[in-house]
């Protein structure tokens, strides 16, 4: 139940002079779908910045729900046998699996390519 003092939800906004306003909150845009697998580019690529010295394997450009880019990132490390994660668009697989990333994810009808 929403009241009418509910401050906090509306910090940062201006304020209108008109008595007869009433504030309403936009609404969350609505979780789009995620496209096909044959419209997503998907580059594959190996980083070893602020990682410690480790590399890791990053899979970047997917676009889509959270819950498709989790199962995604699940299937890569569980067919590579290593661990990761998968957050802000990007999945991480630990280790150099460059070649077998791409292989798996072609196989999979996305269209990868490999980066450096």
């Amino acid at each position: 139940m929403k009241t009418d003092n509910d401050w906090k939800q509306r910090l940062g906004v201006v304020y209108s002079t008109n008595p007869d306003y009433e504030y309403s909150e936009k609404e969350d845009s609505p979780v789009t779908a995620t496209p096909e697998p044959s419209a997503q580019r998907l580059t594959v690529t190996i980083d070893r910045r602020n990682r410690g010295g480790k590399q890791v394997t990053l899979v970047s450009g997917f676009k889509g729900t959270q819950e498709d880019l989790a199962a995604l990132g699940k299937t890569l490390k569980v067919k590579c046998g290593v661990g990761g994660s998968a957050k802000d668009g990007e999945i991480t697989v630990q280790g150099d699996f460059r070649d077998k990333v791409t292989a798996l994810l072609k196989e999979m009808g996305y269209n990868a390519k490999r980066g450096n």
